[in-house]
Parts: C-alpha cells; sequence; structure tokens
C-alpha cells in the first residue's frame, strides 16, 4: 500500500528548500525550518570536523562560499532568495497574530527595533 502524499504548506527547509512533502519530518524555528535531512547533515559535519582554533582562541570559521564557482554561488542566490522570503511571510503571520491578541503596534514596532509607524506600514496591509 503506497503512503499517503503530506500535504503541501508551503513552508520548506530554509537549508535545501525542499517542501515538506518530500522530507520525513520537518523542525520548526522562530520563522525558520530544518528538514530531518539537514539535520542528519550537520550531525554528520559536526561529529567528523576538527575545528582548527585561531590565535585569539575562536574556532576559525569555515567560508565554503569562496570555494565555490561564480556559477554555484549565482545559482544559490535565489535560493537565499526563497529562503528570506519564507522568513517573511512566517514574520507577517507572527505579526498578524500577534495583533489578534490585542498587542499594540507600539509593542509590536519596539520588538522589531522599529517605530509603531514603521511597523504599521510594512505589516498592516493597509495603504
Amino acid at each position: 500500500m503506497a503512503a499517503a502524499a503530506k500535504p503541501d504548506t508551503g513552508i520548506v527547509c530554509s537549508f535545501c528548500l525542499k517542501p515538506t512533502s518530500e522530507v520525513a519530518k520537518m523542525v520548526a524555528g522562530p520563522g525558520v525550518f530544518i528538514c530531518n535531512e539537514c539535520v542528519a547533515l550537520c550531525g554528520e559535519i559536526i561529529a567528523g570536523e576538527t575545528v582548527a582554533r585561531e590565535p585569539a582562541g575562536k574556532p576559525a570559521q569555515v567560508r565554503w562560499e569562496r570555494e565555490q564557482t561564480d556559477d554555484v554561488l549565482l545559482a544559490t542566490l535565489p535560493k537565499i532568495a526563497a529562503a528570506g522570503g519564507q522568513v517573511e511571510r512566517q514574520l507577517a503571520l507572527w505579526v498578524t497574530e500577534a495583533r489578534a491578541r490585542g498587542i499594540t503596534w507600539t509593542r509590536i514596532g519596539a520588538a522589531l527595533g522599529m517605530t509603531r509607524q514603521s511597523a504599521w506600514e510594512r505589516f498592516s496591509g493597509e495603504e
């Protein structure tokens, strides 16, 4: 018997951009998501990587972007934009929930580091 397809919620992994219908599990964070496959890959990277130390004792940063060809780097830009779009949609949903709870635009703006007016202009949907 074939397994039932998962409904498409419009949510995708913030790392690989696979939708929920293509992965076994999706873990939600504040406005971001990560699939079980990316979690497993992260675990493999962390378990297998020896962290080099810089003189100041801070872990060295791995800058994989520098090792990519220009074509690979350019092909990645739309993926980053799509992930950013998902975060923006999630932020709007959270602001909508805050308003539904009666939280003022002043408090929402303060939480986002902007003025009440800026928050209202960005999220109210009114012109």
